[in-house]
């Protein structure tokens, strides 16, 4: 078999059985067979594994400042889940940070479009109008991540 042949049936591989395309790109590499890998299937799912853990951030991003808005603007609907959502949430972000510094300053980055979506869902969830939430954060990135801080009217 011919190295374009190996690479041509690496290649339908990942698209019949994902798994199993790891699973053998994960053994070429290891025997440093790599004019055998499938390159362009490869190169793309390192790309997405950087964007996969961005998209992660943004969400437990959005899901915490969500949270956080609703527990300042609706104190009398607060409930342990909500208090719940905001640490697990937190926590997520923290882990993220632990695996890849390198997202804290992507975190600084996204703070405030992800804000803003936040702040969509709160107006959407609560049934309220989108001016009841202020169009700039009350609260800082650091205070979002700060276990110690909840938001008060």
């Amino acid at each position: 078999m011919t190295v374009s042949q190996s690479e041509t049936q690496t290649s339908k591989l990942y698209d019949r059985d994902f798994c199993l395309w790891a699973q053998k790109t994960a053994k070429l590499l290891r025997e440093g067979k790599f004019s055998e890998l499938d390159m362009e299937n490869l190169i793309e799912e390192v790309e997405d594994m950087s964007k996969r853990y961005k998209d992660a951030l943004k969400s437990n991003l959005r899901i915490l400042l969500m949270h956080l808005l609703k527990y300042k603007y609706q104190p009398t609907k607060r409930s342990q889940s909500w208090l719940n959502t905001i640490e697990e949430h937190r926590i997520r972000i923290e882990d993220s940070f632990e695996d890849s510094p390198s997202l804290k300053p992507y975190f600084l980055e996204v703070f405030d479009s992800c804000y803003q979506k936040a702040r969509k869902q709160a107006a959407k969830e609560t049934n309220w109008p989108i001016d009841t939430f202020p169009s700039e954060s009350s609260f800082t990135p650091e205070q979002c991540l700060d276990e110690d801080f909840l938001p008060e009217l």
